[in-house]
């Protein structure tokens, strides 16, 4: 049986109907194996298992919002691939559109245990099935069911084929109206060369509803460090927000109307920084969708980033709204201001 007959017949079996979604993403999920004692990965004897990926992490925040979320892959016919379909539907994830590909292996990762700092990721997904994903084998229904596509710069790395896959996907939603985000996620050592990976990322972000960049990728993706060049950048190609993440310290938001900072949250210790990004999209892009205002949607975003850092694995610390709002209203917020005028004052006759 071919990968999108099987496809079909799994979707013609399935009891729940996946009308109505709120947000869409795609991308590779990976059985990650995290260290359970410090010190360099190839000295240590135990890890426990996890799943990991940007776009499932992102899946997952979402429907922990109680957001309707959806998300397209494929796996491979392994027990790493049982492990991340599972994973998913436990946390309300619908998997409607994830392949199971009889040929090629699901992605894995070890990522070290840091008392401070990012820990060390290793990966081991060259040639996995998520990077096979094609256009012929999309689904336009299942997609344009969604009023939302979130997606990030990591699946345009892993193969031309994806890259294909992204593009016929933003077709589909935007010619339905639909609106997107993007995340640029740089992994520099997924692509050929920087020179293609900027070109590829800003291509895609230019499709874009609202951008995401962290201050350091705005400096790679536009060569400049100011927070307003950065967003500059992209409302000039037709972006209609542009929030630059500055961490811990907070974010800085963008539109061609107003523009201002929200501080970041307090945080007593960083345990794991891995899965903040996505924690962050995953606050702004739902505030965003319920019509907040933008200060609020920004600031949900920062909370969901604090609180990401503050637990092992890349979404363990992601919140319920329940949780969220608590959070937000109990939590003391950081200076951003000090931020952005040390920042301003370093760029006086750079630019």
């Amino acid at each position: 049986m071919s990968l999108s007959k099987q496809h079909v017949s799994l979707r013609s079996e399935r009891e729940a109907d996946h009308s109505g979604l709120d947000v869409v993403t795609f991308g590779e999920a990976m059985t990650m194996f995290v260290a359970e004692q410090s010190g360099p990965l190839h000295q240590v004897s135990l890890f426990s298992r996890r799943l990991a990926g940007a776009e499932a992490n992102a899946a997952i925040g979402f429907a922990r919002l109680g957001l309707r979320s959806g998300w397209a892959s494929r796996v491979g016919n392994d027990v790493f691939g049982s492990f991340v379909r599972e994973k998913l539907a436990d946390e309300k994830v619908n998997l409607e559109h994830v392949l199971t590909d009889p040929q090629y292996p699901t992605g894995f990762q070890l990522k070290s245990r840091v008392v401070s700092g990012d820990p060390e990721v290793q990966y081991f997904r060259r040639g996995s099935a998520a990077s096979r994903m094609s256009r012929d084998e999309l689904d336009r229904e299942y997609f344009t069911s969604a009023r939302h596509l979130h997606m990030t710069g990591i699946p345009l790395a892993l193969s031309a084929a994806n890259r294909e896959f992204a593009r016929a996907v933003i077709m589909e939603m935007k010619q339905a109206g639909r609106t997107i985000s993007f995340d640029p996620n740089l992994r520099p050592q997924l692509w050929e060369s920087q020179q293609q990976m900027v070109s590829v990322i800003n291509e895609f972000a230019a499709y874009a509803d609202v951008v995401l960049p962290g201050i350091e990728e705005g400096v790679i993706l536009t060569g400049s460090r100011d927070p307003e060049q950065i967003a500059r950048f992209y409302l000039n190609l037709g972006v209609k927000l542009v929030v630059v993440k500055l961490g811990p310290s907070g974010a800085a938001y963008y539109t061609r109307e107003q523009s201002g900072s929200v501080p970041g949250f307090a945080v007593p210790e960083v345990i794991d920084t891995v899965g903040a990004g996505d924690g962050f999209a995953v606050g702004t892009v739902s505030g965003w969708l319920a019509g907040l205002p933008i200060e609020e949607v920004v600031s949900r975003g920062c909370a969901i980033g604090a609180l990401a850092v503050q637990s092992v694995g890349d979404h363990e610390g992601y919140p319920t709204e329940s949780r969220l709002q608590q959070y937000m209203e109990q939590t003391k917020r950081t200076d951003v201001s000090a931020v952005l005028s040390a920042m301003s004052s370093s760029l006086e006759g750079v630019n």
